[in-house]
């Protein structure tokens, strides 16, 4: 592997950023399964009508509220069990980027490593990030072999 000069590889540079990347994306994906439950949800309907439509120009209320265009016409019938599903990948992508961060750091192997697990979920990225944080194990500060 090739070094950076000061003796360090670039493997947990790598796993890190993918750990963090597979993060963001994990979160965005549950946020977007908890809004769709929200919306979704008969009685929000007031709710969103107070906090966020009055973001949106009058317009445009149209094919928020009641679909139009690339938005679905009809979102009821989702379960909760995607809201569900959305919190976990939230809370997982938390973790994810708060490894990959540690992995940046150099800092504590096994919370790297955690988080390069949790963001498994986004397939390769948390595949890549599992093997370059493993094989990195002895650039960490405090790990002798």
């Amino acid at each position: 592997m090739a070094s950076n000069g000061n003796g360090r590889g670039g493997l947990l540079t790598a796993g890190g950023v993918l750990s963090i990347v597979a993060g963001i994306c994990q979160i965005i994906c549950g946020g977007v399964l908890i809004v769709d439950y929200l919306v979704s949800y008969p009685n929000c309907w007031r709710l969103i009508d107070v906090l966020f439509l009055p973001l949106v120009p009058n317009a445009w209320r149209y094919y928020v509220l009641w679909g139009g265009g690339a938005i679905p016409a009809s979102m009821n019938d989702v379960p909760i069990r995607w809201a569900i599903i959305g919190g976990c990948l939230g809370v997982l992508g938390i973790i994810a980027i708060i490894g990959g961060i540690s992995a940046i750091r150099r800092k504590r192997f096994g919370l790297s490593l955690a988080g390069a697990i949790c963001a498994r979920p986004s397939v390769i990225l948390g595949i890549l990030a599992i093997i370059f944080i493993a094989l990195g194990k002895r650039e960490f500060d405090g790990v002798r072999d």
